[in-house]
């Protein structure tokens, strides 16, 4: 997207080899089940590194257009559905096993609640267990997860051990603790890196990052725990095209 206003604006690198890419596949150019250019072939054509080229192949995937194999290249899928859902960083949270393929346990331990996750548990949430991680995809650092626990929830499971749980949060706590996860509230904002977010991250301070803020609810609404994931600006910029009615 481009803004028109009195300043000047340069959409960032990877966003013109993102609409490009988009354009030939709705144009039919790279026809569904085609093989993309590969990365190389993609950083002459376009005169960026391979980072940009990476970051653009790694939104095309996440928004559906194409499919990205391991060691074979990038396919194309089409157009993606205009009824698609949007991810959901908080589900994303609550399913993916700490020991999935680029996760990474940073840190477990006790820590004051931050003041916004205290206004979700709500009352005097005193210290609670915080388990910190972080994920990387195709060597670039994609988000930094902290989970926050109340420790009456934490008591009887794996919670609190500095050992990367094999399954997601939602299948321990509902075996160990019979928690069921009910609804989830997110909040987005954007702001730039704090503490050791640029190290983990691989950005400069400068650099805004994109905070999602999910309250975990069960049945009766009460939120359980809170996770916050941590993204580069630059990285998940959201971004839509859509059609304008006549």
């Amino acid at each position: 997207m481009v803004v028109m206003s009195g300043l000047e604006f340069e959409p960032p690198k990877y966003a013109r080899v993102v609409l490009e890419l988009r354009r030939r596949i709705e144009n039919g150019d790279y026809a569904p089940g085609a093989m993309l250019p590969s990365e190389s072939q993609l950083v002459r054509e376009f005169a960026v590194g391979r980072t940009t080229v990476v970051r653009a192949l790694q939104m095309l995937q996440q928004d559906g257009w194409i499919i990205r194999e391991h060691g074979r290249g990038s396919y194309v899928k089409g157009r993606p559905s205009s009824s698609a859902r949007p991810a959901r960083p908080g589900l994303a949270v609550l399913d993916q096993p700490e020991t999935a393929a680029g996760v990474t346990l940073v840190d477990v331990g006790l820590q004051h609640a931050p003041t916004a996750v205290v206004g979700l548990l709500g009352g005097d949430s005193g210290r609670v267990v915080a388990r910190r991680l972080v994920t990387v995809r195709d060597g670039i650092a994609s988000e930094v997860v902290t989970c926050w626990f109340p420790q009456e929830l934490v008591y009887g499971t794996d919670l609190d051990k500095d050992a990367a749980l094999p399954v997601g949060l939602r299948a321990h706590l509902r075996t160990v603790k019979g928690l069921r996860i009910d609804h989830i509230s997110e909040r987005m904002t954007a702001r730039l890196p704090a503490g050791d977010e640029p190290h983990l991250l691989q950005i400069k301070k400068s650099e805004p990052v994109l905070s999602v803020l999910a309250g975990l609810h069960d049945a009766s609404d009460a939120v359980r725990f809170v996770a916050e994931v941590v993204m580069p600006g630059s990285l998940h910029e959201l971004e839509d095209v859509y059609s304008v009615p006549e």
